[in-house]
């Protein structure tokens, strides 16, 4: 049986593409950067940049990620950028082919759509960690659901890069932790789709995090510490509710507290208190305000419980709907130029010569498309997982939809409860919805009934039990295959 010219000709068509879509979509995934002229900064990289050369831990500063950033310094971070580009494109293609719907066509498409229509490219693009909150959540189901299909150097990798995200953000790292606590309850009902090694790889992903940012710490500050800051902006967060002020009115006629002759000035938002210029620097910022932060928070959570409840609940509904791109890194961001000409003078032409330092970057235009996108993909979301609830089906793409679900509003109550709502929190995890459904659109659409890897593998086996290991892998080659066999055992025997 031999194969056909037109077989050939499409074979090479095939090869052609995918060759040219792999030097394409490293560069389209990082295309803001490119059209920016410098790689993305935003109002919290100043701060990263700056634990290299600094010698003290911030709140909510990783040490793990301002190293990654610094080892990029000497190649304006462009290597940086090159690896979130490459990083990303290879747990989409994993995460197709692991899920047995792996096409070449299919790749390029869901790609182009993602850097089309989410904020994918722009998080690839930026010097911050929020493009490890998305792709950590696709490489730990991986390393959960995908252990029979990967290789021994892929599941190496998809642990240390797990580890590596979880380390890079607080948050990450509790959304992850939650994934892995709802992985071993689901455990006794879902049996051998989450298999107990999986779930063990990833629940140590977490540890290793753990590991990777106090060592980190500890190298950079001398300190055995986690990194500080989260009682501060749990405080922002009531304050801005209301609930600090109503607690301050109760307690401070009886208790002395440092903000009691503040009371009646406290700012209408977290962010100008923790980063404006509030009180909070005139009484020494979180050297001289984190004791009394927490016990504060903590005092108010037992004397208003409904309260904080509500305000909680609220946050986290408010959080699910705050998913535009760009929060950060269109408005004057002075602590990061500074840091970068304190630091680093050899950036300082470059980054003042792009178009983001000329006040040429509007997100406005951009999130016409991506916030409707957004909330799409989550209603998406929901009705994929209604669907395969009706009809009794848990596969795959079904686990991992929920697996997404659930990491969103993880998402979204972390971020929501302790910093309060905010956009950029929303756009780091949503554009991993739109893939989710973007796998469940182009698979419903495709011409198979099986995912393609599957149904290939599946007949490939066939083939290669006719003995007839160079054919092309479809069911009618399988059929062939089975004939050729039936009538060379006649030959035999006659």
């Amino acid at each position: 049986m031999s194969i056909t010219t037109d077989q050939l000709r499409a074979r090479a068509a095939d090869t052609f593409w995918l060759r040219l879509a792999a030097v394409a979509l490293p560069l389209l995934m990082i295309a803001p950067a490119f059209w920016n002229g410098y790689p993305l900064l935003q109002w919290d990289t100043g701060g990263y940049l700056a634990r290299w050369y600094e010698g003290y831990l911030v709140p909510s500063r990783s040490t793990v990620f301002g190293l990654y950033l610094h080892y990029g310094e000497n190649f304006g971070f462009w290597t940086n950028l090159a690896v979130q580009s490459l990083a990303t494109l290879w747990l989409l293609q994993l995460t197709l082919r692991v899920l047995g719907l792996m096409q070449n066509f299919r790749f390029v498409a869901i790609s182009l759509l993602l850097i089309l229509s989410t904020a994918l490219p722009w998080l690839a693009s930026m010097l911050l960690t929020d493009i490890f909150a998305g792709l950590s959540i696709l490489s730990l189901f991986l390393l959960i659901v995908g252990a029979s299909r990967t290789s021994v150097l892929e599941k190496v990798s998809l642990f240390v890069f797990t580890a590596f995200a979880a380390a890079t953000h607080s948050a990450t790292l509790g959304v992850l932790l939650g994934l892995c606590a709802v992985g071993w309850m689901a455990r006794p009902f879902l049996g051998r789709r989450l298999p107990i090694a999986g779930l063990a790889q990833a629940s140590l992903t977490i540890v290793a995090g753990g590991l990777m940012l106090v060592s980190a710490n500890h190298a950079l500050s001398g300190k055995w510490a986690w990194t500080p800051g989260g009682i501060g902006v749990a405080f922002g967060r009531m304050m801005q509710d209301g609930i600090v002020a109503r607690f301050l009115n109760d307690h401070c006629p009886r208790e002395s507290f440092k903000l009691c002759p503040y009371r009646n000035e406290l700012p209408a938002t977290a962010d100008e208190f923790l980063w404006g210029k509030s009180m909070f620097n005139t009484l020494g910022r979180f050297d001289g305000l984190n004791d009394e932060m927490g016990t504060i928070v903590v005092q108010s959570l037992a004397d208003y419980p409904a309260w904080q409840a509500g305000a909680a609940l609220r946050a986290m509904g408010q959080q699910l709907l705050h998913v535009a791109t760009g929060e950060g890194a269109s408005v004057w961001i002075p602590h990061t130029y500074g840091i970068i000409e304190r630091y680093i003078p050899a950036q300082v032409a470059p980054m003042r010569a792009a178009r983001q330092q000329n006040w040429g970057l509007d997100f406005d235009y951009v999130n016409w498309l991506h916030m409707p996108v957004a909330l799409v993909s989550m209603l998406g979301l929901l009705a994929l997982l209604g669907h395969a609830l009706a009809h009794r089906k848990l596969d795959d793409l079904t686990l991992l939809a929920a697996t997404v679900t659930l990491a969103l509003l993880g998402n979204a109550f972390i971020c929501g409860v302790i910093s309060g709502p905010h956009d950029r929190y929303g756009a780091r995890m949503v554009w991993v919805a739109t893939f989710v459904v973007l796998m469940a659109l182009f698979r419903s659409i495709g011409d198979d009934d099986e995912p393609a890897d599957e149904a290939s593998a599946a007949a490939r086996q066939e083939v290669e039990h006719a003995g007839l290991v160079d054919l092309v892998a479809d069911r009618a080659h399988v059929v062939a295959a089975r004939n050729i066999e039936h009538f060379r055992a006649g030959d035999d025997r006659t």
